[in-house]
């Protein structure tokens, strides 16, 4: 059972938020885009057997959160920790997939005191990263949409209303997962969209705009996973940012794609209870 609440900011923003309530070790999921921020529930059984109580919210915009346009990767940092003190949790550690993983990496650089372990799964590097070629690898439709982002809100919105079709370019291993347990995306992805693409607009944009604090500031243990085949984040971001953060661990799965890698995911679960007593 997943409790949902509604948290009020000091700004008078509302966040939707999510919590199951159950286990000793807080992991907030940072969820991807275009999604609404429900916890992943194929991974509730291994949480279970590790005592990990889930906690999330809807970044503004999505789902019951107020839109906040022009936000930052930052402000996740100032979201989670509202949302933690709401439930009067002290310190968790934090899981983000896709998108989400620059908002993990956040709360790990500008919550230290807070942030006992980062994972970060087919995540994002900051764009115009020194060394790393960001679009090298990424489908087409993604590198139309960010490049759209890169040149201000106006192109952005006008590329989301001209209706263009998005292809990710998944692979086999990712249809499987789609298809098995990850099929949960469904829940999450369909919202999100029909709601319009307000939110993923501001997702976007903060994505190609200074994230509002660097990685290599995050002190707490990071586990970077990344599909040697994902054509929607490239493994290069998962490499840069193993460069980047003196903490990180990188593991790269060859065959996997930007879905089929969560099904490492509960070892990453595994990864963080050793982290984190």
């Amino acid at each position: 059972m997943v409790a949902e609440i509604d948290v009020e900011l000091d700004d008078g923003r509302t966040l939707h938020a999510y919590d199951s309530g159950v286990g000793d070790l807080a992991v907030f999921w940072h969820h991807g885009t275009p999604n609404t921020g429900a916890p992943p529930t194929p991974l509730f059984p291994d949480a279970a057997r590790l005592g990990i109580r889930w906690v999330s919210y809807d970044r503004p915009g999505y789902g019951g959160s107020t839109p906040h346009p022009d936000r930052d990767v930052a402000s996740a940092a100032t979201c989670a920790s509202a949302v933690a003190d709401a439930l009067g949790i002290d310190r968790f550690a934090v899981f983000g997939h896709s998108g989400g993983g620059p908002h993990a990496l956040a709360c790990g650089a500008l919550l230290p005191e807070r942030v006992l372990a980062v994972v970060s799964a087919a995540g994002l590097a900051p764009y115009g990263a020194d060394g790393l070629d960001w679009f090298a690898g990424m489908a087409a439709s993604g590198v139309a949409s960010l490049r759209a982002a890169a040149a201000g809100r106006a192109v952005k919105e006008r590329f989301e209303a001209s209706d263009v079709v998005y292809d990710p370019e998944f692979t086999p291993a990712d249809l499987a997962a789609l298809s098995g347990d990850w099929s949960w995306f469904d829940d999450v992805v369909g919202p999100a969209v029909k709601a319009g693409p307000g939110a993923l607009i501001d997702d976007d944009l903060a994505y190609v705009n200074p994230w509002g604090f660097d990685p290599a500031d995050v002190t707490a243990p990071v586990l970077l996973l990344h599909g040697g085949r994902d054509r929607v984040v490239p493994s290069s971001h998962g490499e840069w940012l193993a460069r980047r953060c003196p903490t990180a661990e990188l593991r790269v799965s060859e065959q996997d794609g930007h879905i089929s890698v969560l099904t490492s995911a509960a070892s990453a679960l595994d990864w963080l209870r050793a982290r984190t007593g």
